[in-house]
C-alpha cells in the first residue's frame, strides 16, 4: 500500500509539473512586431511624434510618407543611357523634391571608376542618406562599405548589398517566370532558344535568367543553343544585331530555332532588328524592362518582338524615396521591396503604352 501511495504521489507531481511547463510555453507568443529580420530602420532616435507629414501618400501602399524637409539625399546611378535607368533615377530626384528634401544626384556615365569616385565624393559631403542604383555587386562592395563605415544610411535600387538598409527592385522573379512561360507556350513547348545571358554579378539579370531556366524544367522538349550570346556595353543594339545575324546563318529555317531571349530589352531590340531584316517568321524575340522602343516593336504586328515584361521604373524610383523618408523618420522599412510589372504582348501593347508612357 505504501508503495502504491508513493507511486500515486510521484505520478501526480509529474502531471502537475508537465501542465505547468506546457502552460508556460503556450503563453510565449510571437507577434509580427517582434520579428526584426524582415524590417529595419536607420534612425531609431526619432519617434512618430516628431515626424512631419509631407502630405504625400506612398506610391506603392498609399500610406503617409514623412517629409524630407531639411534633408539632403545623395543619388548615385551607374548610367542614364537606358530608359529604365534614366526613369528610375529621375523618379528618385523628383520624389525627394516633392517631399521637401534636397537631392545631390550623380551619373556614373557607365564608367565604374567614375561611379565609385562619385560615391566617395558624396560620402565627403555627408548627406543624410545615399541611394545607389544598379551595378555589379562585387565591384561596388568596397565603396558601399565606406558609406556604411561613415554611418551614412545606404539604400539601393536594383542592387543587392549587405550594407543596404533596403533594396527596392522590380519583381524580377515574377518577370523571369512570366516571360519564360509566354515564350515556351508560344513555341508550342518545343524547339531551340538562343539566350543573351546578361551580366554576371548584376543580380537582376541573374534572377531573370535563373527563373527562365527553372521554368524550362516544365518543358523537356526545349533546347538551349550553346554557347550563349554575350551582352556588351556600349554599342549593345548593334552588337546584338550582328551576333543574331550570324546566329541565323548557322541556324537556317527548319533547324528548330524558335526564340531569342535576353535578360533586358536593349539586346532584344538588336535581335529583333536582325530577325526582321532576315525575314525569319519562324523566330520570335523576348525581353525585359518595358523600354519604349521595345514596346513599340511588340505593338508592331510585323515585328518579331513577341513579348516584353514591362516595369515602371519611375514608380520604382519614387517608392525608393518613400522608403528612405520613412527610415530616416525612425519607421521600420522592408529590407527588400518588390515593385510590380506586367507582361506586354501583341494583344495588349497599345493599352500598355498608355500605362507605361502616360499617353
Amino acid at each position: 500500500m505504501t508503495i502504491k501511495k508513493n507511486m500515486k504521489k510521484i505520478f501526480l507531481f509529474s502531471f502537475i509539473l508537465t501542465m505547468l511547463v506546457v502552460s508556460a510555453c503556450s503563453n510565449q507568443t510571437v507577434s509580427t512586431s517582434d520579428i526584426k529580420s524582415e524590417t529595419t530602420s536607420s534612425n531609431q532616435g526619432e519617434t512618430s511624434k516628431n515626424v512631419k507629414d509631407s502630405g504625400v501618400k506612398g506610391v506603392i501602399d498609399g500610406k503617409p510618407v514623412p517629409s524630407l524637409e531639411g534633408k539632403t539625399i545623395g543619388v548615385a546611378v551607374i548610367g542614364t543611357d537606358h530608359n529604365w535607368d534614366r526613369q528610375a533615377y529621375q523618379g528618385q530626384i523628383d520624389r525627394i523634391k516633392e517631399l521637401g528634401g534636397t537631392p545631390v544626384a550623380v551619373d556614373g556615365e557607365r564608367n565604374d571608376q567614375k561611379h565609385i569616385t562619385d560615391i566617395e565624393n558624396l560620402i565627403i559631403q555627408k548627406p543624410d542618406a545615399i541611394i545607389k542604383q544598379l551595378g555589379d555587386t562585387t565591384v561596388y562592395k568596397p565603396v558601399l562599405k565606406k558609406v556604411h563605415d561613415a554611418n551614412i544610411p545606404l539604400f539601393t535600387v536594383a542592387h543587392d548589398s549587405e550594407y543596404s538598409i533596403s533594396n527596392i527592385v522590380s519583381d524580377d522573379y515574377y518577370a523571369g517566370e512570366a516571360l519564360a512561360r509566354q515564350m515556351f507556350e508560344d513555341m508550342g513547348g518545343e524547339g531551340k532558344v538562343a539566350v543573351f545571358h546578361g551580366f554576371p554579378g548584376v543580380r537582376v539579370c541573374e534572377i531573370r535568367y535563373d527563373m527562365m531556366k527553372y521554368v524550362a524544367k516544365d518543358y523537356p522538349n526545349i533546347e538551349f543553343i550553346e554557347p550563349e550570346l554575350i551582352d556588351v556595353i556600349p554599342g549593345t543594339i548593334e552588337d546584338a544585331r550582328k551576333k543574331v545575324e550570324d546566329l541565323l546563318v548557322k541556324h537556317p529555317e527548319g533547324s528548330g530555332i524558335k526564340a531569342i531571349w535576353a535578360a533586358w530589352d536593349i539586346p532584344s531590340i538588336g535581335a529583333a532588328q536582325a530577325v526582321d531584316a532576315a525575314g525569319r517568321k519562324d523566330v520570335k524575340v523576348y525581353g525585359v524592362d518595358g523600354d519604349p522602343t521595345a514596346v513599340e516593336m511588340v505593338a508592331d504586328p510585323n515585328s518579331s518582338f513577341a513579348a516584353d515584361f514591362a516595369q515602371i521604373p519611375y514608380q520604382t524610383g519614387q517608392s525608393a524615396i518613400d522608403i528612405v523618408a520613412r527610415s530616416l523618420a525612425g519607421q521600420e522599412v522592408p529590407t527588400k521591396l518588390y515593385d510590380e510589372g506586367f507582361l506586354v504582348t501583341k494583344d495588349n501593347a497599345e493599352e500598355s503604352k498608355k500605362i507605361l508612357f502616360k499617353e
